[in-house]
C-alpha cells in the first residue's frame, strides 16, 4: 500500500487530495501511473505533463523500476504555471 497525494489539477481531476492504493512492490513509474489512471481515468489528460515524486524524489514516467515500501508517499505533481 502506498499513499498517493494529488496536487493542483491532479486533485481536481481525481476529486480528492490523497488516498491509499494497493500496488505491486516492484513496479515501473509508468506502470504505477497506469494503475492510478485505472482508478481515476480523468487523470489521463495530464499524462504528458505530470511528474511523480516518490519518497520526495522526482521520478519521470518511464521504465524506471520503483521498489515501493508500505506507506511510501507518491505525489502526483502537474505542471505549475505562474509568475
Amino acid at each position: 500500500q502506498v499513499s498517493v497525494l494529488y496536487f493542483a489539477r491532479s486533485a481536481e481531476l481525481a476529486g480528492l487530495r490523497c488516498e491509499t492504493l494497493l500496488v505491486p512492490q516492484e513496479i515501473t513509474s509508468l506502470q504505477l501511473w497506469e494503475e492510478i489512471v485505472k482508478v481515476h481515468p480523468r487523470l489521463a489528460v495530464i499524462r504528458d505533463q505530470v511528474v511523480f515524486a516518490v519518497r520526495q524524489e522526482y521520478v519521470l514516467l518511464g521504465d524506471q523500476l520503483l521498489v515501493l515500501q508500505p506507506g511510501d508517499e507518491v505525489a502526483i505533481i502537474p505542471p505549475i504555471s505562474g509568475g
